[in-house]
């Protein structure tokens, strides 16, 4: 049951957020909600939500200023963001400002609640990282920097095992190219090259690498690592 999950709803049409009340509310969410960016800041601040879903067109504040100043205020608050279909220099915009996760309209309410799980499962570990990170038969030793697929090691090369380091410090959220090559490379460089290491880490640790059920693609975006089992 999640009667104890506060969700906030922005978004200034009265429709959605009549659709996202009464979907959420049958899997027992509960739903707040604000039809503008102030109202959201001071919901934030009242009622204390454990999940935002923010729509980025609000008639007074701008949706990725909104963004900026909730992430700023709430580092570790999850935040989905309601993106139009075919708005994907949006997704990367906001997937950089801080969102941990986008969703597409149309959306099914059932991807939904399975996102709100995600961002709030890779809430938990951030406020609380494990040594041992588990997924299906994926461990990563994140002291020992030791990786194992099921009870066969795994030597990976120093620029794999970075990347890997990352995608398992944001297990569940979406990671952006550019995002993780800055953060490994130091540098945005050409996205082709980090395709390569993703491949290589692919060949090594997935079952089938041609249908990977790890390390996932976001289409045109960047990459996601399933998040942890619980």
């Amino acid at each position: 049951m999640n009667t104890s999950v506060r969700v906030l709803v922005v978004d200034d049409e009265p429709a959605i957020r009549r659709l996202l009340r009464v979907g959420l509310g049958a899997y027992d969410y509960q739903v707040f909600e604000a039809p503008n960016g102030a109202s959201a800041l001071r919901m934030i601040e009242q009622e204390g939500p454990h999940v935002v879903i923010l729509d980025l067109g609000l008639p007074d504040i701008g949706g990725f200023e909104l963004l900026r100043m909730i992430r700023e205020r709430n580092p570790k608050l999850p935040i989905l963001v309601l993106s139009s279909r075919g708005d994907e220099a949006g997704k990367v915009q906001a997937l950089d400002l801080g969102a941990d996760d986008y969703v597409t309209k149309p959306f099914g309410m059932d991807e939904l609640t399975a996102r709100i799980r995600n961002a709030l499962r890779h809430q938990l570990a951030v406020e609380g990282e494990r040594p041992v990170f588990r997924v299906g038969d994926l461990g990563v030793d994140l002291v020992r920097r030791v990786v194992t697929m099921g009870e066969r090691e795994v030597k990976l090369s120093p620029k794999e095992y970075d990347v890997l380091r990352l995608l398992v410090h944001h297990a569940g959220k979406v990671l952006t190219h550019a995002h993780i090559l800055r953060e490994v490379w130091g540098a945005a460089t050409d996205p082709q090259y980090l395709r390569v290491y993703v491949r290589q880490l692919r060949t090594k640790l997935e079952p089938n690498p041609d249908q990977p059920v790890y390390i996932l693609t976001e289409t045109g975006v960047g990459y996601r690592l399933r998040a942890p089992d619980a």
